[in-house]
């Protein structure tokens, strides 16, 4: 075992401490990666405050990683010492599923092991990445490409992914119009990438505030969903809507947004069930789908699209004792767009 520095929730809600823990000796086909940057996802929050059921602690935060590799176990091949890398939302499934065999581990039929507040196929509970250093089986980490700093790519992992994954699904490029509800962490990176795919991009979002980041993002257009008039004369313009908000919204008006044969995909949780009227849907011969991260192949994938096409997260890079003032901000939507810890002040 080797003791790394981390930054831990000691109990529910409770602030983050710094903290030493263990990461396990390498086996055969493990990574130790020396982590240089780790994005704060707003899922860290609710893991961390135990709202979204009973959690591990002491828990260490973290599914936004990237560093480099510092040692490999005697079976790897895929990875050397230097190479920069990058670890997202799991870190093993069982390999062997349908769902597994066809890349998408996310939804491996044994569960996949997350990043952190996960047991492992070990039974030993799995650490993330505020901390110095973590040990990941070398199937579930990602080349991170040249093209992208490693502290722009940390939310790639999540954010990136998250996004990139119904978009890439549901065919965004030339000639599709494609909206996104919100833009904070994860609906910066939708018009990111759905702009760079070639897609006529709208953000749809409370208010103007945001309206001149929206554009320079990629957007072709920004509309306020707190005027009514922009149902009225949005309705039946999207081949696609990715929502990336997790709060209550009013799905039947949304999906009057949508084109004949269009889909909503929401990648945002909302903690309360959503409602819709039937018809809805089946006038307009429309879906209503869901989005969670993507396999590990298509993370790649989406790493070196990136890579391809400069795009990096928008940053703020925080030291380890701002952190829980950092929280506080993302709680209050005070973040554009993702902060990013430098895990050299641990």
């Amino acid at each position: 075992m080797a003791p790394t520095p981390a930054l831990a929730a000691p109990r529910p809600g409770a602030p983050l401490e710094r903290t030493t823990i263990d990461r396990r000796d390498l086996r055969p086909d493990d990574v130790l990666i020396d982590i240089a940057y780790a994005g704060i996802c707003h899922s860290d929050l609710h893991q961390a405050s135990e709202e979204w059921g009973e959690a591990i602690f002491p828990m260490v935060p973290g599914h936004e990683i990237a560093g480099t590799v510092a040692s490999v176990g005697s079976e790897v091949t895929a990875h050397r010492v230097g190479d920069r890398v990058g670890v997202g939302c799991m870190v093993d499934s069982c390999g062997e599923c349908e769902a597994c065999r066809a890349g998408t581990e996310q939804f491996c039929a044994r569960g996949n092991v997350q990043t952190y507040n996960g047991v492992g196929f070990d039974g030993e509970n799995t650490y993330g990445g505020y901390s110095g250093q973590v040990v990941v089986r070398d199937a579930f980490v990602c080349r991170i490409p040249d093209g992208v700093g490693l502290d722009e790519a940390a939310p790639l992992l999540c954010a990136g992914i998250t996004t990139y994954s119904p978009l890439n699904q549901w065919g965004a490029g030339p000639g599709k119009r494609v909206a996104v509800v919100g833009l904070g962490g994860l609906g910066h990176m939708a018009v990111k990438i759905a702009a760079a795919m070639g897609a006529e991009v709208t953000v749809l979002s409370q208010s103007l505030k945001k309206q001149e980041d929206g554009l320079r993002l990629g957007a072709a257009a920004y509309r306020a969903t707190s005027d009514p008039d922009t149902f009225t004369a949005l309705r039946g313009s999207f081949d696609l809507i990715i929502n990336t908000v997790s709060a209550e919204l009013p799905v039947d008006s949304y999906l009057s947004l949508l084109a004949t044969g269009g889909a909503m995909v929401n990648v945002g949780a909302p903690p309360v069930p959503l409602s819709y009227n039937a018809f809805s849907l089946i006038a307009g011969n429309r879906s209503l789908a869901g989005s969670m991260i993507g396999g590990i192949r298509e993370t790649q994938e989406m790493l070196d699209f990136c890579a391809e096409h400069g795009i990096g997260a928008e940053i703020e890079t925080i030291g380890a004792d701002q952190v829980n003032e950092a929280y506080e901000r993302v709680r209050n939507s005070d973040v554009r767009y993702r902060f990013v810890i430098d895990t050299a002040t641990l």
